[in-house]
């Protein structure tokens, strides 16, 4: 077998309108990812409900990880509508998770938070300080944020109720479970705060100022939500 007879790699082509893909080197143009959910979005906008609200019938929203193998509805057979779900690396608490919860409880009436992290999860492969040098090396300085690296995922998903336990701008913090989704199974281990105590929860009577239920609050959440 000559040179010229050497098996090429396969790619791909699209024979669609101009403008679709992108093209190689060859000057053929490539299927990209985007475009292969944009074809499958078309495909299922036909079955599309309509009629639904913004609020989600469940009240409820929940904060996962971005993995890729965790399929967020599917999980739980959610339908549109239901609820709120917020991902991110790690299903961490952040500055921008608070924001999402805020709005989510003040302004579209969700009362319960369900955290859930995993199994086999990416930063637990990361080390903090680590990966913040490496990301100055790349883009010059160090990021402003935290990258929230963990070991166990049990330790992360206590911080996290705890950090939505403590916020002063969250509604609700009396019905906040935590989990962790096995990748493996795909069932659920819920992770309690303290022993014997449902997780972000607070024995009767033990509310603080800012999580003692506020009824003002809810009449403003009730005029938002309408």
């Amino acid at each position: 077998m000559s040179r010229n007879d050497t098996p090429q790699p396969c790619h791909p082509v699209i024979l669609l309108r101009p403008g679709i893909g992108q093209q190689n080197p060859r000057g053929r143009l490539e299927v990209t990812a985007i475009d292969d959910l944009l074809a499958r979005n078309r495909a299922v906008a036909e079955y599309y409900p309509v009629g639904m609200g913004p609020m989600p019938t469940l009240k409820i929203a929940l904060l996962m990880c971005m993995d890729a193998r965790i399929n967020g509805h599917g999980a739980f057979r959610l339908n549109p509508g239901e609820v709120h779900l917020l991902r991110n690396a790690g299903g961490v608490v952040t500055d921008d998770v608070v924001r999402s919860l805020a709005i989510s409880q003040h302004a579209l009436g969700t009362r319960e938070i369900m955290i859930i992290h995993h199994t086999d999860c990416g930063l637990a492969r990361l080390e903090e300080d680590t990966f913040r040098a490496h990301l100055a090396t790349f883009a010059g300085y160090r990021p402003t944020w935290a990258v929230q690296a963990f070991k166990d995922p049990h330790d992360s998903v206590r911080e996290s109720l705890r950090r939505i336990r403590d916020s002063r701008f969250l509604l609700h913090h009396d019905a906040v479970r935590g989990f962790i989704f096995d990748v493996e199974t795909g069932l659920l281990e819920e992770v309690f705060v303290e022993d014997g105590k449902p997780t972000g929860q607070h024995h009767p009577g033990s509310a603080t100022p800012s999580t003692a239920p506020d009824h003002t609050e809810e009449a403003k959440a009730g005029a938002y939500a309408h």
